[in-house]
């Protein structure tokens, strides 16, 4: 890069020599975007030419009915037990903020138990749970019985394994959301209530709206990571999610690998759907907390600090400048002192 020489630029009369910029090369770059590229299309290529994926019949199964029908339970299942899984963690977590020391403990013991055991291992609990309960009756506690019902006729395998998955996944959502309450200040709670507000509209109204710009990003991670622990329901024992459907389909035709590629596609499919969700969620609970946008402005950086400076005119509560401080050539202080 050259530049005019200082006798050049002081001159009378001659004007300045052309500044030529010469962009930095990075040749480091180009060579690492090209391995990489080449291990890609290497990559691709396999998958493409070997015969042993038998991409045919991936083709054939992709939209076969029962896998079709897999996908359906895999998402009744997420759904559902996510659904129930945010009202018990909400629950949970109010209860581990209360200043009952009962109710504390029995939300720390709750979480305790279902954070510390395998999520295998409490569905199997829920397969045997009309072996443990053969019968669920409703009465007075220590009394007399109203109704009763057979365990196995309440609780299917369907409902087990909703509930074995909501309960387990409660736990894990319940310090997602006590974080997120303990993120909002105290003061506002406590303004909230010298206005006179109940605690139920407090929580409702005050707190939860702006805690949920910390519950929702971790809460999308656990909604995509419960659609994939859906394909443990098999130790409740239930055989129609997408998981069992596949690989069910591919030990009878003796193809296990093309079906493995239908359950991932249909995984990948479902789970880019549910972070698209979760990016318009965050978007709408983080509004004015989004750093890139305060500092871009509607139509970019410049236009977003000529808009804030305008304002700050606008609003006189700063001097105005002074001639000295446009010609650059002096110094401006509140207290007179120069």
């Amino acid at each position: 890069m050259s530049s005019p020489t200082g006798s050049d630029a002081t001159t009378p009369g001659r004007e300045p020599e052309r500044i030529h910029a010469v962009p930095v090369r990075y040749p480091g770059r180009w060579v690492a975007a090209v391995v990489v590229a080449v291990i890609a299309a290497m990559a691709v290529h396999g998958l493409i030419t070997n015969p042993r994926f038998a991409w045919p019949t991936v083709g054939k199964y992709l939209f076969a009915t029962p896998v079709l029908q897999g996908v359906l339970w895999t998402l009744a299942l997420t759904v559902g037990s996510m659904v129930i899984a945010v009202v018990l963690a909400v629950l949970l977590a109010v209860m581990r903020g209360s200043d009952n020391p009962v109710t504390r403990a029995v939300s720390w013991f709750y979480i305790w138990v279902f954070r510390g055991t395998p999520i295998y291992t409490q569905l199997v609990f829920w397969g045997l749970i009309s072996v443990l309960y053969p019968k669920i009756s409703l009465g007075v506690p220590f009394g007399p019985e109203w109704l009763s019902f057979t365990t196995k006729d309440v609780i299917t395998a369907f409902r087990g394994a909703l509930l074995g998955l909501a309960l387990n996944e409660a736990a894990y959502l319940a310090e997602i959301v006590r974080a997120g309450l303990q993120s909002v200040d105290r003061g506002q709670h406590e303004a909230a209530r010298a206005l006179g507000m109940k605690e139920g509209t407090i929580l409702r109204r005050v707190v939860l709206p702006q805690a949920m710009r910390v519950i929702v990003p971790p809460t999308g991670n656990e909604t995509i990571s419960m659609l994939k622990t859906t394909s443990l329901v098999l130790a409740v024992p239930f055989t129609l999610d997408l998981n069992y459907a596949t690989s069910a389909v591919g030990n009878r035709i003796f193809q296990p690998v093309p079906l493995l590629i239908v359950a991932a596609f249909w995984y990948l499919l479902v789970t880019s759907v549910l972070m698209v969700g979760q990016y318009y969620l965050e978007r709408y609970y983080g509004r004015g907390f989004d750093v890139h946008k305060v500092n871009a402005g509607p139509q970019g950086p410049r236009r977003g600090r000529a808009a804030r400076q305008a304002a700050i005119n606008a609003a006189h509560t700063t001097p105005e400048p002074t001639p000295l401080d446009e010609m650059g050539g002096g110094l401006h202080t509140t207290g007179g002192v120069q």
